[in-house]
């Protein structure tokens, strides 16, 4: 096809093989690593409810599971806030000092961060949050309601001003490529995907509609969040609502 080979992600696919003859030769990269967690301590917390699971099958869920970009007015309760949030990041286990999760992570290192735009909600103000992993809390970053800026941001995708609200993941790829070099790279994003579709199949089984995005004007987005786009930077969107008839 023209310009593949020339392509920077062709360029990055053949850069960060790996090569049975050359890889124990390779020359380690020294990526300086990034903080485990991140917190805003100044923030406001909103802790999220105690999870009570219903009775939906995983079988159900894969069934149900459509991109849906049409929503109600209605709200998310904290309730269906916290069993998103969970399905996304919510820690199930420890071993020393790592934090498992609902979601796999190469190294067990999760390079991702859980943002959410909160537009309808009958618990939750409207506002940015971050999910603080460790406390299982929402921190209030700004409030106010920011679905028509993100929906702008989105290249116009107007579900994100819509949706009831919408989960926006960072990257923090140091976290990953301290460990793993440029290759940590292609890690990153298998994180963000198993974590996405951990959070479209909760949808589905709450009876809820969702869509990812993936087209944003990437610093636009980081500038909602106030990231700086080289250390941190957004990957991917998810909007969540009640599915419209």
């Amino acid at each position: 096809m023209p310009d593949y080979r020339t392509s920077l992600g062709f360029k990055f696919l053949q850069a960060t093989k790996h090569d049975r003859m050359e890889l124990l030769r390779r020359e380690r990269e020294e990526i300086a690593p990034a903080p485990w967690f991140k917190t805003y301590p100044d923030a406001p917390r909103i802790r999220l409810a105690r999870l009570e699971f219903g009775p939906q099958t995983l079988w159900q869920a894969l069934l149900k599971r459509r991109s849906i970009r049409r929503y109600t007015r209605e709200g998310l309760s904290l309730r269906e806030i916290s069993l998103l949030c969970f399905a996304a990041q919510g820690v199930t286990g420890e071993v020393g000092r790592y934090l498992l999760r609902t979601a796999p992570s190469a190294g067990a290192l999760y390079p991702i961060e859980t943002y959410l735009f909160v537009n309808h909600s009958p618990d939750v103000p409207p506002g940015i949050y971050h999910l603080e992993v460790q406390d299982f809390v929402l921190e209030q970053l700004a409030e106010g309601n920011f679905g028509e800026a993100l929906a702008e941001a989105s290249l116009s995708q107007y579900q994100c001003a819509r949706a009831s609200l919408v989960f926006v993941w960072s990257a923090i790829p140091r976290r990953t490529m301290s460990k793993y070099g440029s290759r940590g790279m292609r890690y990153v994003f298998m994180d963000v995907a198993h974590i996405c579709q951990n959070v479209l199949l909760a949808a589905a089984a709450l009876g809820l509609g969702a869509c990812p995005i993936g087209a944003f004007f990437d610093d636009e987005v980081n500038e909602l969040l106030g990231l700086d786009g080289a250390e941190e930077s957004v990957v991917y969107l998810t909007s969540v609502g009640y599915p419209a008839e």
